[in-house]
């Protein structure tokens, strides 16, 4: 096993380097464990409040028909939704998290299942008070928010009902709505159990003489080897099984669909895009815009595969190559000790009291660490705990990469604790469209510290090609799934079949043309095709082309701040802890961007260039 290289020069891992291949959770000292007991201290505790939260939902409909009558009824209605919304929030966090230990452990997933009960119960309860608020007309609204103050922490929540008055139905149908949910996550429930628990993956031996078996975790890992016939066996095995799988995989991406398409029917909305987008005010044109920018700038992407071409030293780039470290002889490795000093230092411009708080994190037991048996697979952090703090579930493997997604999940646990603590339970949580923005601009802050201590050329070269990979994965790759997302559910409007085989046909034919498959750029080999059954963001109904549009605002904000621009700075901190207090657009207008021009994207487009510049004069000099 090679020494990992500090980007201060080659020095050996310390503290945990080991754990990484330790897969009995047992065996994980605590300091590298989230304590879920800060949210309950027992299972028993966590029922006793579930049965409490439930014998309250019944008050709900004690306020129906009186909405109108008088701001105090309005305002008491709020609050006690509120209330029993933050509290369910709650027991589903320690419910889900709880099982994201230990998939297999079937206490847990019934744990879940009873919150899916619960909230749908809920939703069955609550389904009037939309429809009722629609009665009561603007200049009723404005007099109650005039009378009540405490109903101004509503205000955004009123604006929006009205706003979408079209898409909102009767009262029965709000019912019928609700009580849907006993069935929306059915897919992507099947699909996580399926994928983190009872998945044959397939074993294969390595180089080495090692045998592995290539779960999600371990393929992540592996796909990264220096060996290209090791990388080129993973990729075949692993995507060669999801194939075998892919009627399965079908199915459950089929049934994700035809739940989108009940609710855009049942909301009038004229697609599933706009059923999607409208939820956070987000024009369908800022979608299309996206997908359209990217396709236009495919060059410089296939500038970006040409140039790793050159440096890996092949005489052609397949699939399978994409995630090999540029330099082999580079290993950029670090320790989580190593990589939180990292972390720490990088978030330095952002002041004293963010990385305060990133330390508290360490500190806390806010973030699970390490791979283990059973382990949901992956990166997430989780801030609906409001009255407790975040929670950052991790799969490290001491890599760079590892360390990059453990800044990119402290953005959201930051977001979500300055949110948390700055707003009410109400306008609390960040829209979605907002959610990638904090994330990426920490790991622009992240390599921008690492490459100003850094002076050999192999190393920044290496960092520099993590850089371009953070745009290759988070522009490139996700809006080549935006654009897939959008096709299965354009041909799911349309009332055309989705097998696993036409979604094999129809993923290849997108992939290849994003990497130049036929002119030779990147090689996208056969098994390739199979690809989107890996990804659980099909599940998440439209999520992904936001990871696109948040790096390029944070690429925009992040560059500002890193040359010390004050003002900036400022307005991103108010940013992080404006929560849902306004529209997506609207927050990010006030941390300085503007998401329906081109400029954050164009910009994106010139720093990638720029790097591309660096990284080539690095390589005229290495052959000098």
């Amino acid at each position: 096993m090679k020494s990992p290289v500090s980007p201060l020069g080659p020095s050996l891992a310390t503290g945990s380097t080991g754990f990484s291949q330790e897969r009995d959770r047992t065996k994980i000292p605590d300091l590298y464990k989230w304590d879920l007991t800060h949210i309950y201290p027992s299972d028993e505790a966590w029922k006793s409040a579930k049965d409490q939260i439930v014998a309250q939902i019944p008050e709900i409909e004690s306020f129906k028909g009186t909405l109108g009558t008088s701001a105090k009824q309005l305002l008491g209605c709020l609050e006690r939704a509120t209330t029993i919304v933050k509290e369910l929030n709650r027991l589903n966090s320690y419910a889900s998290m709880s099982s994201d230990q230990d998939t297999r452990d079937a206490r847990y997933l019934a744990m879940q299942q009873d919150m899916s009960q619960v909230f749908a119960t809920f939703g069955a309860k609550a389904a009037s008070i939309e429809p009722e608020i629609l009665k009561i007309d603007q200049a009723t609204i404005d007099a109650f928010l005039q009378q009540e103050k405490e109903l101004g922490i509503f205000r955004h929540y009123l604006d929006d009902i009205l706003r979408r008055k079209a898409h909102t139905g009767t009262e029965g149908e709000e019912k019928i709505i609700a009580d849907a949910g006993l069935m929306a996550d059915a897919a992507q429930s099947i699909y996580g159990i399926f994928t983190d628990a009872d998945f044959p993956y397939p074993e294969i031996g390595l180089s080495d003489g090692q045998t592995v078996r290539l779960t999600k975790a371990a393929y992540s890992l592996h796909r990264t080897t220096p060996n290209r016939e090791d990388r080129k066996k993973v990729f075949a095995a692993f995507f060669g099984r999801l194939d075998e799988y892919r009627r399965t995989f079908g199915t459950q991406i089929n049934a994700e669909l035809k739940k989108n398409l009940f609710y855009m029917r049942a909301r009038k909305y004229a697609s599933c895009l706009e059923s999607a987008l409208d939820a956070s005010n987000i024009p369908a044109q800022v979608y299309h815009s996206l997908i359209k920018g990217v396709n236009d700038n495919l060059a410089t992407f296939h500038r970006y595969l040409k140039l790793r071409r050159r440096i890996l030293g092949v005489d052609e780039l397949h699939y399978y190559d994409l995630y090999a470290p540029l330099l082999k002889d580079v290993d950029l490795a670090y320790s989580v000790e190593e990589a939180q000093n990292h972390v720490v230092a990088s978030l330095a411009p952002l002041g004293e009291e963010y990385t305060s708080v990133v330390k508290k994190s360490f500190e806390g037991h806010w973030i699970d660490f390490y791979p283990t048996d059973g382990k949901r697979a992956g990166a997430y952090s989780n801030g609906s705990v409001y009255d407790v703090h975040p929670y950052i579930l991790l799969n490290y493997n001491n890599k760079y990469d590892d360390m990059s997604t453990l800044m990119h999940e402290l953005g959201h646990t930051m977001q979500s604790y300055f949110s948390n603590k700055t707003q009410p339970y109400a306008t609390s949580q960040y829209p979605i469209f907002v959610a990638e923005v904090a994330s990426t601009f920490n790991e622009a802050l992240l390599i921008e510290h690492l490459l100003k201590s850094i002076t050999d050329d192999q190393v920044r070269l290496s960092l520099l090609g993590n850089y371009l990979e953070g745009i290759k994965g988070t522009v490139f790759r996700q809006t080549q799934f935006a654009e897939f997302e959008l096709r299965i559910h354009e041909m799911a409007e349309k009332g055309e079949s989705l097998t696993g085989e036409v979604l094999n046909d129809l993923y290849a034919g997108i992939t290849k043309k994003y990497y130049g498959h036929d002119e030779g750029v990147c090689i996208v080999d056969d098994e390739i095709r199979a690809e989107w059954a890996l990804i659980p963001h099909f599940y998440y109904n439209f999520y992904v082309y936001q990871y696109a549009t948040s790096f390029t605002a944070s690429a925009a904000l992040s560059e500002r701040v890193l040359a010390g621009d004050n003002a900036t700075r400022k307005r991103y901190l108010e940013f992080l802890s404006a929560g849902g207090s306004d529209y997506p657009i609207n927050l990010l207008k006030q941390a300085g961007v503007d998401m329906t021009t081109p400029e954050p994207f164009e910009l994106t487009m010139k720093r990638m260039n720029r790097v591309m510049d660096e990284m080539e004069k690095i390589l005229e000099r290495i052959k000098k």
